[in-house]
């Protein structure tokens, strides 16, 4: 990889010494007309040197390049997968420019590479575990569900199932032949095979965690299973991964946020539908500090329930040990790509990732990155109302306060104890009304202990008292926060401008009454109601 850097720079340095102008980098309006015409497919891109699609794959390749060293998995004509990007990136670790000129691989690409030839077939659409975010050196990783027995036998007949585009929308399938029931009595040797690899590379990249967002166990049509999940794989064989069920709302819901004016609030899921089976199920020690009733899930509007996944996904990647996270749903470039690009920004946000990086920047690499190049069929979704992708970046003015911070999550736990046998997760276990105050940031909080084991047998209370950091850190972490939140507006700012004069209101549809145009409903809808229309 070091010396295709070079190989690249020095090409730059050439272009640029003979007089010939360079290509202007593609802008984020640019990148939105493109994704808002057609969905990526890698291997149309191919040969075409100066194709819109290839300059913002550079484009990409740029601005991972700015904080990190990464490899690259060759995709090259959507031979591994057609809907990944041609150059995917493996972030392998921090990097000042410096250190870039002397980049020494941490991997066997060549081994990497040939783990994802063989595991892709485990996964839906051959969308397999592919590695997007590099945080405290962990891997935040993405996938599609796995595959069941039908797209294993025959991608053919798949793909033809699959060709209406959504999670959610399925064309009429063939008939299942004799020789296809036949084949399912090798369902165990086939599966043992293709998810060994699967969980072959999981562990290579050091994925504990498996954050799975479907509202069903299996995807049934047409009484066959055409998907599978790891929590209802019978043979057991993600048993020593951490599977986390939190089923989430997919595409199709997001037309009634789209026809409510982009209200999200207020806005509830029906649970009871015939095709949602799958509970939410979280282990107990991931629960344990987040302060959320999680039984109430079913409860939750849209936007109470999507801060509360991302409070738990930032938990787990802020948790002390080396482990990575998957994230997927079913064909993983709806939902996914939406807890996928929060949890950059809001990483970002802190200042923990891609630190060099200007809002701008960002937001055109989580854009083009995270949903177009990943096969995010936008133009299908915007025919149908289905606007998860704006509501995405409309959503960050929900999550600009400090209790989404992954720095107020290592501050909390890097408080020291007085003494020194109480622990952080022993404060987790005391119910709340035991607890003093924690919520001011100027003053001690005291945390009482009941039935504290004392002498012959009484019960004694004992105080311990956690001592806030010091004046000079808490005003720094302070203005992190108050920067987190300023960060996080410019780019919601900046996403919508853009998505305004390109994307917004070709889609935007009149209201029913007729009351208001297609600007007021867009402008009602992302809180702007004091902008003037100019500025949109």
């Amino acid at each position: 990889m070091a010396g295709a850097r070079a190989a690249a720079a020095a090409s730059a340095g050439s272009s640029a010494s003979s007089g010939t102008p360079q290509p202007q980098e593609p802008g984020l309006g640019e990148l939105l007309e493109e994704f808002s015409r057609t969905q990526y497919r890698a291997k149309d891109c191919s040969g075409t040197g100066g194709s819109k699609v290839e300059r913002i794959e550079k484009r990409c390749l740029e601005l991972f390049g700015r904080d990190y060293c990464y490899s690259v998995i060759q995709n090259v004509n959507g031979d591994i997968c057609g809907h990944y990007p041609q150059h995917i990136v493996f972030l392998e670790y921090e990097s000042s420019e410096k250190e870039k000129d002397t980049f020494q691989s941490t991997v066997q690409v060549s081994k990497l590479q040939d783990l994802v030839n063989r595991s892709k077939t485990a996964r839906c659409r051959g969308r397999f575990v592919c590695p997007v975010i590099l945080f405290k050196g962990k891997h935040i990783c993405r996938s599609a569900t796995l595959a069941g027995w039908g797209e294993l036998y025959g991608r053919t007949g798949y793909n033809y199932i699959f060709s209406g585009g959504a999670d959610d929308a399925w064309a009429d399938a063939e008939d299942v032949t004799e020789e296809d029931c036949a084949l399912r009595s090798s369902d165990t040797h086939l599966f043992d095979k293709v998810r060994g690899y699967d969980i072959k590379l999981l562990r290579y990249l050091s994925v504990k965690y498996i954050c799975d967002l479907m509202v069903e166990n299996k995807k049934v049509k047409f009484g066959m299973n055409v998907t599978s999940s790891e929590k209802v794989d019978k043979a057991q064989r993600y048993a020593d991964f951490t599977l986390l069920s939190i089923p989430y709302p997919g595409c199709e819901f997001f037309k009634e946020y789209k026809d409510r004016d982009y209200m999200a609030e207020g806005l509830i899921f029906n649970w009871k539908q015939d095709y949602v089976d799958a509970p939410l199920s979280i282990p107990d020690f991931l629960t344990c500090s987040l302060n959320i009733d999680w039984s109430q899930y079913q409860s939750w509007d849209l936007v109470q329930q999507t801060q509360n996944y991302l409070k738990l996904l930032l938990s787990i990647i802020n948790s002390d040990d080396d482990s990575g996270l998957l994230v997927h749903c079913i064909s993983g470039w709806d939902r996914t790509p939406l807890f996928i690009s929060l949890l950059r920004l809001s990483l970002w946000a802190d200042g923990l990732i891609h630190a060099s990086l200007k809002p701008a920047e960002i937001l055109y690499l989580t854009v083009a990155y995270d949903w177009f190049l990943f096969g995010h069929m936008l133009v299908d979704r915007l025919s149908k109302g289905e606007e998860i992708f704006f509501f995405c970046f409309n959503f960050l003015k929900h999550i600009i306060s400090e209790e989404f911070s992954a720095l107020k999550i290592q501050r909390r736990k890097s408080l020291p104890a007085r003494d020194a046998g109480f622990t952080v997760e022993d404060i987790c276990m005391l119910r709340r009304k035991d607890r003093g105050s924690t919520t001011s940031l100027g003053s001690d909080f005291s945390l009482v202990m009941e039935s504290s084991p004392g002498a012959a047998g009484s019960f004694t209370y004992e105080t311990v008292e956690l001592v806030p950091a010091g004046a000079q850190t808490q005003a720094a972490w302070l203005t992190a926060l108050s920067e987190r939140e300023t960060r996080l507006q410019e780019v919601r700012s900046a996403f919508l401008a853009a998505y305004s004069s390109t994307v917004g209101l070709r889609a935007a549809a009149p209201s029913p009454s007729g009351a208001i145009g297609l600007l007021e409903q867009f402008v009602r809808g992302v809180g702007l109601r004091g902008t003037s229309s100019s500025t949109l």
